[in-house]
């Protein structure tokens, strides 16, 4: 800036050429993530564990292969929870110390949501991409909840996980009564206690990912040990007032013998659904997903007097008792039981 002879203020401008001009672009034209050069080489992985800011993941699912990664900060506060399929990059050496960077999550095709109660706004991922949900009921010691059977069913028929109905314990009661409830959902049930033979069990969920969820108590553990001999899960001894002591805590997914693996969650105390709908329960079932198309607008499906025109109920035999089921898991989804 100068004088002028007059006293006026004088600009200086210099003289830009073409390529002195320096323009930053605009926000859609920079490069996405997963299209900068070094997140297209990324090797695909998935995560096995989670602990404070850093995830355990297994390189090609290859159990042998596993390395400690952080979140890279591209990707913010994007969740990461176990069973995501990632891609990493950086140190793969899994050396001691070491760290490679997640900087690629895809899409999930199955997800296992709860909320803490069915008021809580906030969803709590509790596994990703599982093909099959276990749910592991004690007939005894403590006494089975009918309540946390039809909650986990309605999270896995929403979330497109296949459930599967695991009783311990049944040498001290007898399974019939309560496992009559399910009858008409088809839903899989399995003797899975200490001296219970697990081949079908182990034939069942071999080459998938299975999550397993119960009540603390339940022998959820001593089952995964029995599943994966070097798994070492903690074991714990049932209260005097019928609840188990939480003896994982944490969600970790452990390599089956003979492929496939077995995601072990924390003893759960409550199993809210406020993330979940009726439409999202019925979608489940082909046959009444079709049916509800019929249905007049604000139906709740759960029959009259409510519902007195529902199409549900011109369904067939077969059909109509299925409809009758998932009427009682659509009655556990509006209750907000907390067993």
């Amino acid at each position: 800036m100068g004088v002028d002879a007059d006293g006026s203020t004088l600009l200086r401008r210099r003289q830009y050429d073409e390529s002195d001009v320096r323009v930053r672009p605009g926000k859609g034209s920079r490069p996405r993530t997963k299209d900068r050069p070094a997140h297209r080489d990324a090797v695909e992985a998935m995560v096995v564990s989670v602990d404070r800011g850093r995830w355990g993941v297994v390189l090609g699912g290859d159990p042998d292969r596993q390395v400690t990664a952080m979140r890279a900060r591209e990707l913010g506060r994007t969740p990461i929870v176990v069973g995501d399929r990632v891609g990493v990059v950086g140190d793969l050496s899994g050396r001691p110390d070491t760290l490679a960077r997640i900087v690629r999550v895809h899409d999930r095709e199955t997800v296992l949501r709860r909320t803490a109660d069915d008021t809580d706004p906030f969803e709590r991922i509790v596994v990703a991409n599982a093909q099959r949900l276990l749910i592991v009921v004690a007939l005894a010691d403590p006494p089975p909840r009918t309540g946390l059977v039809e909650r986990a069913l309605v999270a896995a028929y929403a979330g497109g996980l296949s459930p599967v109905l695991g009783l311990t314990k049944s040498d001290l009661a007898d399974p019939d009564e309560f496992t009559a409830q399910f009858a008409d959902l088809d839903l899989p049930v399995l003797r899975v206690g200490r001296g219970d033979d697990l081949s079908e069990l182990t034939e069942s969920i071999a080459d998938s990912v299975t999550a397993l969820i119960g009540h603390s108590g339940v022998g959820k553990s001593t089952l995964v040990n029995r599943l994966v001999p070097d798994a070492d899960r903690a074991t714990g001894v049932v209260s005097g007032v019928g609840k188990g002591r939480h003896t994982s805590t944490q969600s970790v997914a452990l390599p089956l013998p003979g492929g496939g693996w077995v995601v072990d969650t924390p003893g759960i105390r409550s199993f809210g659904l406020a993330h979940i709908s009726a439409e999202d329960v019925v979608a489940a079932f082909s046959d009444l997903a079709e049916a509800v198309q019929n249905c007049p607008r604000g139906c709740t499906h759960l029959g009259p007097p409510a519902d007195p025109e529902c199409a549900l109920d011109a369904l067939d035999d077969i059909s109509l008792r299925r409809a009758h089921a998932v009427r009682g898991l659509l009655a556990a989804l509006n209750e907000n039981d907390g067993w």
